[in-house]
């Protein structure tokens, strides 16, 4: 699509609008989630580069898939502030920011449609008055387009619209910059009602063809010569096969449960804390099935109020882990037998003992006259008198 042919498109698109011979398409409210939100305004430092939130509620449901949560946006009418739709019910929040080096404490919030100064990590003021003038932009639902280009593609950029009534999510040729990421991966928030997208870069010069799409999470691949491919999968880890979890968790840690993610990106396994809990698996192990792009784990009971340290873990692996306490485990990439405690090795030796005892002397009666030897021993009753117990010993 040219930048003619756009820029006619978008005119002819407005005109028919006006005189209301086409219907408007992109139409918020039938497009968006019905889901109850609140604006959430934040303050933050002027070296906290792209504020973000990362959001959960009183039973561990995170309102995002992937820490640092989500960014926040300035708000045009109100210099410093930035403001963010959140779910009602997720009251509990952090702020964050330079790529979730820099964050507050968790919030816990009356409601979410509040208004947050952040002068320092540690310093965070709330209010419940509004402290900006004017209402907060409408709510509209997005979904991530993430692109990785040819090295000889410098800054891309992405333009988005929806076909065919025409409507452009972003104002001008060649659209947006897309943020990058960690790991090779560009990437940028569109409206749901986007359908169509052009890859671009250096300035708009090179680009791929419009690429028609529906609107999901999607990874676009972009050759140099702007050849594409895509998929609504994650390429890097749509390939790795599951693998299992084992663990040895102590025996006061009811209910143990798995939490399990991806670093640094924060794609979680699971949709809230504590996790999923661990099942019955073979030869004493508590098992869980989980994706194999997962790096990172934590095991925790009694509802999560017990919980190891963060533990880095090989990806595409089997793992087992044995928990003493929640900073002494170890990891194994080879199964392993569980150890039996000494208390069961102490039981097992005694009852062995008393089954020897007992067979030896039923040898003994079998085979030869059994002549009673009676020792005394002496044992305090429980009215302090000595009694004299008598005790047999076998012998020939």
């Amino acid at each position: 699509m040219s930048k003619l042919m756009r820029r006619c498109g978008s005119f002819l698109m407005m005109l028919l609008l006006v005189i209301g011979i086409l219907p408007m398409t992109a139409n918020a409210e039938t497009t968006q989630n019905t889901e109850e939100r609140n604006a959430l305004y934040v303050q933050v430092p002027e070296d906290w580069e792209n504020p973000c939130v990362w959001a959960w509620d009183s039973d561990g449901n995170n309102a995002f898939t992937a820490w640092p949560g989500e960014e926040m946006e300035a708000d045009a009418a109100n210099d410093g502030w930035y403001y963010i739709w959140l779910p009602a019910w997720a009251n509990h929040v952090i702020v964050n920011a330079n790529e979730g080096s820099v964050q507050t404490e968790e919030q816990i919030l009356d409601t979410n449609a509040a208004w947050i100064t952040v002068s320092a990590a540690d310093t965070v003021e709330i209010s419940y008055e509004s402290k900006t003038t004017g209402e907060a932009p409408a709510y509209v639902e997005k979904f991530v387009v993430h692109a990785k280009v040819d090295d000889s593609w410098e800054a891309p950029c992405l333009w988005a619209w929806s076909a065919p009534d025409g409507t452009n999510a972003f104002a001008a040729w060649p659209g947006e910059e897309m943020k990058a990421g960690e790991d090779g991966w560009y990437s940028i928030k569109v409206p749901v009602w986007v359908n169509s997208i052009i890859v671009n870069a250096n300035e708009g010069s090179v680009q791929t063809e419009d690429i028609s799409i529906d609107p999901a999470e999607l990874w676009v691949t972009v050759a140099a010569d702007g050849s594409y491919d895509f998929s609504y999968k994650n390429p890097d880890q749509a390939e790795t096969p599951n693998v299992t979890i084992h663990v040895s968790a102590p025996a006061d840690w009811n209910g143990p449960c798995l939490w399990a993610w991806s670093a640094p990106d924060g794609t979680n396994a699971f949709a809230a804390w504590p996790g999923e809990a661990l099942e019955e698996g073979e030869g004493g192990w508590l098992v869980k099935e989980v994706p194999g792009w997962v790096n990172s784990i934590i095991v925790n009971g009694n509802e999560g109020s017990v919980q190891t340290t963060d533990i880095s873990v090989e990806t595409g692996k089997d793992i087992w882990l044995t928990i003493n306490g929640p900073e002494d485990y170890t990891v194994s990439y080879e199964e392993i037998a569980l150890e039996e405690t000494t208390e069961t090795v102490a039981t097992q030796e005694a009852v062995e003992a008393v089954e020897a005892t007992n067979e030896a002397s039923e040898n003994t009666e079998k085979s030869t006259p059994v002549v009673p030897i009676v020792i005394g021993v002496l044992v305090v009753a429980a009215g302090g008198a000595a009694v004299a117990v008598s005790k047999k010993k076998s012998q020939k």
